[in-house]
């Protein structure tokens, strides 16, 4: 995710200090990873000196100076661009988990309790994406949804690995 163009999107209602765009992406998109404040004022430093934002105002307080950030047209313009741009699909060609299978097979270990092991965790993993979007709002449970999609497609690989295991141990260790 471009935690840019998401601070200038939200940006777009209108103008907003740091500690507010925090609370919004926490709220909106931080579920399960918010945003440390060090991370949002770098990133307005940099939408500021790339002209995307602009200081709308600045109050004192009894902490330091707080800056209200406003888009600029050029931020708008960059906000349009890369919502119209479709994100590259993920083909996954260099799995992790399909490494550990051929090396599995490669060094004589059992290769389908590697599978097996990993099968129960998809599982585990579903059952926690399922009761929490049980208890979720719409937005979380569309989230979730998109991670259990996932999964699912993993567990069907899963399965057709374990149907070719012994045809795949012969193409490896030739």
């Amino acid at each position: 995710m471009s935690i840019g163009h998401t601070l200038l999107g939200l940006l777009e209602s209108g103008p907003r200090h740091g500690y507010d765009l925090k609370r919004a992406f926490d709220e909106k998109f931080g579920h399960d990873r918010p945003l440390h404040y060090g991370q949002v004022y770098s990133t307005m430093s940099r939408l500021l000196k790339n002209g995307l934002v602009e200081v709308d105002g600045i109050e004192a307080g009894g902490g330091p100076e707080r800056k209200r950030y406003a888009i600029t047209e050029a931020g708008i313009t960059d906000v349009a661009r890369w919502l119209a741009t479709p994100e590259k699909p993920e083909p996954y060609l260099q799995s992790t988990l399909y490494t550990k299978i051929v090396l599995a097979l490669l060094t004589h270990r059992d290769a389908g309790d590697i599978l097996d092991t990993q099968r129960s965790e998809h599982l585990r993993s579903m059952r926690i994406l399922t009761d929490r979007k049980r208890k979720g709002d719409l937005a979380d449970q569309l989230i979730c949804d998109h991670a259990l999609f996932h999964l699912e497609a993993d567990l069907r690989w899963l399965e057709l690995t374990a149907a070719r295991l012994e045809k795949l141990r012969e193409a490896v260790t030739r």
